[in-house]
């Protein structure tokens, strides 16, 4: 119970205190949410991506194995959300919202900081890159299957390289594998930036709340709630032992893995216009729920 409690001060009352505010933005000032939306996709995402790439440590083989298991980890759930789907016979945006809640997980703005708490700083390395490699993937993948949702396959493709985040990804790849030095003034502002992306995107969440509506298909969202906070451990614990992970490393992968569903997806959601109510509550349930099966979790895989 200590444990618990100690996460939800920590971890989820603030995510839930920053959402409030963007809920009675919504609610006493009709604030655009579309306008925020495109602030965080279009300015906030690309520096936000920027600098953790290029603040990372992304070297030798325990880093590439980390990597890989952030992929597989993904791959792994995108296609048993996808058989999950089969029963539902969704619409084709409804199942690109389905697939984006079970596949990428809250591993920055929540996942982080409990792995700092639960395994301490040797942990946060592999957090790093498997937080990083997720990411990119959020970035590429995650966008074509927001974008598919809507569009066909090619324009989804075209899609991707509209996306500003794409080109922070890239501008970062330069400059680890460079060694340039990023100007002074320009490291500033997009420092500040990136710094407000994690609090926006939760604002935007909050004011999405305010408009979220009751689920058409509740079975659907308790599934996508099971695939987050059971599937994605189980599946994250059979890969580490597969790659042979182990220690910090199989700590930290474990549980950024078994985070609940990405922020991110909301905004995503919201600018392809994939399912965004469903998204919304996706996040919102799993976050509420994240405490009962984050902490036995973390139990297990303390020494």
């Amino acid at each position: 119970m200590t444990v618990i409690f100690s996460v939800f001060l920590s971890d989820i009352l603030p995510i839930f205190l920053i959402a409030g505010v963007g809920y009675l933005l919504a609610r006493s000032l009709q604030a655009n949410l579309k306008t925020l939306t495109h602030v965080v996709f279009y300015a906030l995402a690309p520096c936000f991506a920027f600098r953790m790439l290029t603040m990372s440590k992304m070297s030798g083989p325990d880093a590439g194995r980390m990597a890989l298991l952030a992929i597989l980890v993904t791959a792994a759930m995108g296609a048993i959300a996808r058989i999950c789907a089969i029963p539902f016979r969704l619409s084709r945006a409804d199942l690109s919202g389905f697939l984006l809640v079970a596949m990428f997980s809250n591993g920055g703005n929540y996942g982080l900081p409990v792995v700092l708490f639960a395994f301490g700083q040797e942990a946060m390395a592999p957090a790093t890159v498997y937080f990083v490699t997720s990411s990119i993937l959020t970035y590429t993948a995650g966008v074509f299957l927001a974008a598919a949702g809507r569009r066909s396959a090619p324009r989804a493709v075209l899609g991707i390289t509209r996306m500003p985040a794409i080109y922070g990804v890239a501008a970062a790849m330069v400059v680890l594998s460079t060694g340039i030095s990023v100007p002074v003034m320009l490291m500033r502002p997009i420092q500040l930036l990136a710094d407000g992306a994690i609090p926006i995107m939760i604002l935007v969440l909050g004011m999405q709340l305010e408009r979220a509506t009751t689920p058409k298909e509740p079975r659907v969202l308790a599934t996508a709630v099971v695939l987050s906070l059971v599937a994605a451990p189980i599946v994250a614990l059979g890969l580490t032992w597969l790659l042979g992970l182990s220690g910090p490393a199989r700590q930290a992968g474990v549980i950024l893995a078994s985070m609940p569903t990405a922020v991110i997806t909301t905004i995503l959601a919201l600018e392809f216009d994939t399912a965004p109510a469903f998204v919304t509550n996706v996040v919102f349930t799993t976050t509420l729920l994240s405490p009962l099966t984050l902490a036995p979790l973390i139990a297990y895989l303390k020494p």
